[in-house]
């Protein structure tokens, strides 16, 4: 089992599958777990990949979730290996996506091979939603794949996200659920004029300013029980014409809230414009949303995480829902219960990611157990 999967995630890793991407990871995947038992499906929306792919026809069916495309490996000069040649240096295996997230990848596959073959019999169903589409705008991957399964009545209850949940070690924590992300584009008008001659013109900048420091100012709430406060960053400004006697037409401002389940995004919205209405701002505004908060409350899955890496690694894990935001946002609001767990975050996106090697065996047993306490 342990080669098993290290020579799986080589083979992930060796292929070029940049966001959105997939570079034949998904055919790979798809072959092995044809041969598996699994029924296949690959979905194509715009330039993604999707896989689905589904053990039995019961419920209820247990997911596992992840995604093969990574992020661009950046200056090739500032890595000590080949970015997608993987190389075995000391303790660990380095190469773009290693971490994030080819060896949950792999994990999962040889942890759905072992379960099928030791248990042919299962009480429900064992699927994969793998997409090609988690790094870059995912409009067309996990999004599209769970609109096509809602619409044609099949419902995942339980779903594991193999993202790199660890922090120091394996299995020291699992996420429950994720803040929601929205972003933000204003644009304040103003008057161009000339700078010696300022009661001709309206300074955007100097208008703004006041309501700049109200809303980096607010608290926006304490969190709760199990989200930390609400957080908000301006993440672009900028104005001005290029000249140094000219005062700009307009500021431009981009923003992000990482917001927890005492608001939702229409709540957020109406607050953050009645500040610029305070301040008689002229100005537009435009919001994204990338996904809403959700919190997997205890139940079987979450008992089932914490039982498998107790029982492998003799350590009680932490219930987290802080970090980013991941593919769960948008399998959760179908009504699965939805966790991630997955190998160490500390290298992701970064140069000379890598992963423990010594711990590719005791995830996929972390993962075989999950699917033997759930379906056995």
């Amino acid at each position: 089992m342990p080669d098993a999967t290290l020579r799986l995630l080589r083979e992930l890793v060796k292929r070029q599958s940049v966001t959105p991407k997939d570079a034949g990871c998904q055919e790979l995947i798809a072959a092995r777990l044809a041969t598996a038992g699994f029924e296949c499906e690959h979905m194509r929306f715009g330039a993604v990949d999707n896989l689905w792919a589904r053990y039995g026809d019961r419920e209820p069916l247990l997911c596992f979730a992840g995604h093969t495309d990574v992020v661009p490996p950046g200056p090739l000069e500032d890595w000590d290996s080949e970015p997608f040649e993987p190389e075995l240096r000391g303790e660990d295996l380095y190469g773009r996506g290693t971490a994030d997230m080819k060896s949950g990848l792999a994990a999962m596959i040889v942890a759905a091979e072992n379960f099928v073959a030791d248990s042919p019999s299962i009480n429900g169903s064992l699927a994969f939603l793998i997409t090609s589409d988690e790094e870059g705008e995912a409009r067309d991957g996990t999004r599209r794949v769970v609109e096509t399964l809602t619409g044609r009545g099949e419902k995942i209850n339980w779903c594991v996200v193999g993202e790199p949940s660890s922090h120091k070690k394996l299995g020291d924590r699992i996420r429950i659920g994720r803040r929601g992300s929205l972003n933000g584009k204003l644009i304040v008008k103003g008057v161009q004029g000339h700078a010696a001659y300022p009661e001709l013109a309206d300074n955007p900048i100097r208008r703004f300013a006041p309501a700049l420091n109200e809303i980096t100012d607010t608290n926006w709430d304490n969190g709760n029980e199990h989200f930390p406060p609400t957080s908000f960053q301006f993440v672009d400004i900028q104005s001005g014409v290029g000249a140094i006697n000219v005062t700009p037409p307009d500021l431009k401002a981009r923003f992000n809230f990482r917001y927890s389940t005492e608001w939702n995004h229409p709540a957020l919205q109406k607050k953050f414009a009645e500040i610029l209405d305070r301040h008689d701002l002229d100005y537009e505004l435009e919001w994204q949303l990338s996904g809403e908060p959700f919190l997997t409350r205890p139940g079987r899955l979450t008992t089932a995480a914490v039982a498998s890496i107790s029982e492998e690694l003799q350590i009680e894990p932490e219930l987290s829902t802080g970090g980013g935001t991941s593919d769960g946002r948008f399998i959760s609001p179908a009504g699965a219960d939805v966790i991630e767990l997955g190998p160490i975050n500390a290298s992701i996106h970064k140069v000379n990611e890598h992963v423990r090697v010594s711990d590719l065996p005791a995830l996929t047993s972390i993962y075989k157990r999950i699917m033997e306490f759930l379906l056995i």
